[in-house]
């Protein structure tokens, strides 16, 4: 697979990673290449090309995605070069509902010159594809947004910049999958050191742009809502498989990586970051923190990382299991405990594409760790904390998510 996927990468193709041709993740994969839509045509497309044009106030970078650089030059070009930059298009041969391309793009108007106030930008994609059908379409998409006003310095602590405009609508889910994108393109040229240091810096200068803080006190470190999120999504990214590369073959590395240079934002946020459901007989299914404190004895938990689908049962449900109590008519309840996380990961794997290796493990079990290596290690082996779990620990050296934030909120605040 790390051979040849420049192969996928350059054709907008597909990967799945398994043992066997028999293996249920190949088969159920291969036939969703094929799905159909209502009118019963492919759910494909074919030698798309898309090109890129800006107004003259700023330029296109690049793009990072399952493309290739049709070295194209034109005005809307940047010198600055991000993925497969110089350049303002690139060709898809492959193209499916799920296929998503990362533009960037450069504001190269000079301090000297500002932008008169109430400007708009405008921004064109044109995409050129053959459908399943065999029809040539065009799609054009424009779009005009306002340049961020000029406020008075005073009143905004950001600058005369127009930040608040820029801070008010700034989308954390999308930054974080824009970074990752980012990261991965430079992980392949570049050690994974200076990466996590890089992403570091980019952290620590988006905190002192936008945070609430007086110099010098950690305490007074506040984000608004909109970016509250996105250092978790850092945390998270520093220690996820896309940089992370110990104990995962470089067959496995290109295949994660690769799809996440190919999903949409919903689905790399879900890569970066999983989600996981609690179930348990105290309260209603919901939501609760990727932290090892969220494993209790009582509760099974459904972790959903894109590429693997887990349901972990806590020690006191999984002893209940061993002892059949879910056959007894007396104990209906708790056979729906135990059908319930198993009906919503059916629900989840049922359009994943690639369809995802579900793994049902018990606290304690050796695939547990499929659960402990994706969790904030909140109480480890060297320091016990947390918000009063089920007394699980995580044997790592890794920091928690608290003390990665202790460090942000200290080195954002210096003078």
């Amino acid at each position: 697979v790390y051979e040849m996927k420049s192969c996928v990468e350059k054709t907008g193709g597909v990967l799945v990673q398994t043992d066997t041709f028999t293996n249920v993740i190949f088969k159920e994969s291969f036939k969703r290449v094929f799905q159909r839509d209502e009118n019963g045509d492919l759910k494909m497309a074919f030698n798309a090309e898309t090109e890129v044009i800006c107004s003259r106030e700023f330029k296109v970078a690049g793009a990072i995605g399952c493309c290739a650089s049709l070295n194209k030059k034109s005005p809307s070009v940047a010198e600055t070069e991000i993925g497969q930059g110089n350049t303002c298009a690139w060709k898809m041969p492959g193209l499916t509902p799920a296929t998503s391309v990362a533009f960037f793009f450069e504001v190269t108007t000079q301090h000297t010159q500002p932008i008169p106030q109430g400007s708009m930008r405008y921004l064109q994609f044109q995409t050129h594809y053959i459908h399943s059908t065999g029809q040539h379409r065009l799609r054009v998409t424009t779009l005009a947004h306002p340049w961020a006003t000029t406020e008075q310095a005073a009143e905004n602590k950001l600058g005369p910049q127009g930040w608040m405009e820029v801070g008010s609508s700034f989308d954390q889910e999308t930054c974080a999958a824009l970074m990752a994108r980012w990261a991965v393109n430079k992980a392949e040229s570049e050690e994974s050191f200076d990466i996590l240091r890089w992403l570091d810096r980019k952290l620590i200068q988006l905190a002192q742009k936008f945070a609430e803080y007086r110099k010098d006190d950690p305490q007074s470190f506040r984000l608004a809502p909109n970016f509250s999120i996105y250092p978790q999504f850092m945390f998270n990214l520093r220690r996820s498989q896309f940089l992370h590369v110990f104990g995962a073959s470089p067959d496995e590395t290109a295949f994660y990586r690769i799809y996440l240079l190919t999903e949409g934002v919903t689905n790399s946020t879900l890569m970066i970051q999983p989600s996981l459901l609690a179930y348990s007989f105290n309260h209603p299914p919901g939501p609760v923190l990727l932290d090892v404190s969220s494993i209790a004895p009582d509760r099974i938990l459904l972790l959903d990382t894109f590429f693997n689908i887990v349901v972990f049962h806590g020690e006191t449900i999984a002893e209940w299991k061993r002892q059949n109590y879910q056959d007894n008519p007396e104990y209906a309840s708790f056979k729906q405990l135990l059908e319930a996380p198993q009906e919503e990961a059916r629900e989840l794997m049922k359009d994943r594409f690639p369809f995802p290796r579900f793994v049902d493990c018990n606290q304690h079990g050796s695939q547990a760790r499929f659960l402990l290596s994706k969790v904030n290690p909140s109480s480890t082996h060297n320091a016990q904390a947390g918000f009063g779990g089920g007394g699980e620990i995580v044997q790592t050296d890794d920091v928690s998510f608290q003390t990665f934030m202790e460090y942000l909120q200290k080195l954002t605040v210096q003078s």
